[in-house]
């Protein structure tokens, strides 16, 4: 195996037991090496840094404007009307961060009390400390009359069965990637291995990876080109194929990624809003990758829900009424409170910022037979089709 060697590393914690890791049980796969640096409980990226924020390393779209989460909250009940009015509903975030977005949309349910008494709140989140965090951010909301009820899971497959509404907004992202590297007519799996000095380096196979059906999509790649796919996205849509059947179901997805996906290698880490090695120093920046929201919708396709975008996300926030909100905002605002509000909006929308990288996707699905009448349930907001 020939180790290509990053530039400055760093000695942290969970270097040196990745180091010793490798030495004991040989290479890691990227999404090994992913999952260890931000999970691990001790050393790893979320269990040991609060990353949002200006004193973050990173800044997410409801912590830029309070408009962002107001019209997810909006959307959500549009949804909830599409999916029939179902009596009780659960409305889950995954990965809900400070609970900005969850508390913003909880405003904008004030005025549907209707809504508030048939809906639940649950908050798929592992880290202890972001808990209290999110707690502390939704109960003034949350406790309003009539009040809604928050309960939080460690995982997706812990929230019960019945009608769900899924927000997941930068999720998929920080999903670990496997990661492959065209050689000739075969593909070899890349993997993060030590030197001998042990520091850690990327490396790959020697032998070539089979039976990888996801890869054959990327049969005209060229000589040296890396692919990446992304297994806990796959899993998390057969999750929500699963929930269908006991159910109504959408899921509204908000991150980054191409129109058309196809080779490269998007493996990234964020330190201080800026870019960073992503083995310069592990569990110390955020690893993120581009998601394909295309094979997201294929095998959406293959599992019996439908798929609506991706739409960039400038679109999808000027169709549920950005402009609008913005305007009403503007008319009780401080002149400084004028400019945040202005500029956060912008930041959302213009294509030379979050308006096109970010993309909005939509799965929806239900059991057969589970409209009455034999209907067919009207596309989720704004979508006026399927892709």
């Amino acid at each position: 195996m020939k180790a290509r060697m990053p530039p400055e590393q760093q000695a942290g914690p969970l270097a040196v037991s990745l180091a010793d890791r490798i030495a004991k049980d040989g290479p890691l796969t990227v999404a090994a090496y992913m999952e260890a640096c931000l999970t691990d409980p001790d050393a790893g990226y979320y269990a040991t840094r609060q990353p949002l924020g200006a004193h973050g390393d990173f800044i997410t779209a409801p912590e830029i404007s309070q408009i962002f989460g107001e019209l997810i909250g909006l959307w959500t009940i549009a949804t909830w009307q599409a999916l029939g009015q179902p009596e009780r509903i659960t409305v889950v975030e995954l990965g809900p961060g400070r609970g900005t977005l969850l508390r913003d949309a909880l405003r904008s349910w004030r005025n549907f009390p209707d809504f508030r008494r048939r809906i639940a709140l649950a908050l798929v989140e592992r880290g202890e400390a972001l808990k209290s965090l999110q707690a502390e951010t939704l109960a003034p909301e949350a406790e309003r009359s009539p009040p809604v009820g928050l309960a939080w899971y460690e995982s997706f497959e812990n929230v019960p069965n019945g009608p769900l509404i899924v927000i997941a907004n930068e999720f998929l992202d920080a999903l670990p990637i496997r990661q492959f590297v065209r050689r000739g007519d075969a593909w070899h799996e890349r993997l993060v291995t030590r030197t001998d000095g042990g520091k850690l380096a990327f490396t790959e196979t020697d032998a070539p990876i089979r039976a990888v059906a996801e890869l054959d999509r990327f049969a005209d790649a060229r000589e040296g080109a890396i692919a990446e796919i992304r297994p806990g996205a796959a899993a998390l849509v057969s999750e929500l194929a699963a929930r269908a059947e006991t159910g109504p179901i959408a899921a509204l997805f908000v991150d980054y990624g191409p129109e058309a996906f196809g080779p490269g290698d998007t493996l990234q880490a964020v330190s201080a809003h800026g870019f960073t090695d992503p083995l310069a120093d592990p569990g110390a920046a955020d690893l993120t990758a581009h998601v394909d929201f295309g094979a997201l919708a294929r095998q959406a396709a293959t599992e019996g829900l439908s798929a609506y975008g991706p739409m960039p996300q400038g679109e999808f926030l000027l169709k549920l009424g950005l402009a609008q909100r913005q305007e009403q905002l503007m008319k009780t605002a401080t002149p400084d409170q004028r400019s945040m509000l202005a500029s956060g909006a912008n930041r959302l929308i213009d294509p030379q910022q979050m308006g096109v990288l970010f993309k909005a996707f939509v799965l929806t699905g239900s059991a057969p037979g589970s409209d009455r009448g034999g209907r067919t349930r009207p596309p989720p907001p704004p979508f006026t089709s399927q892709s």
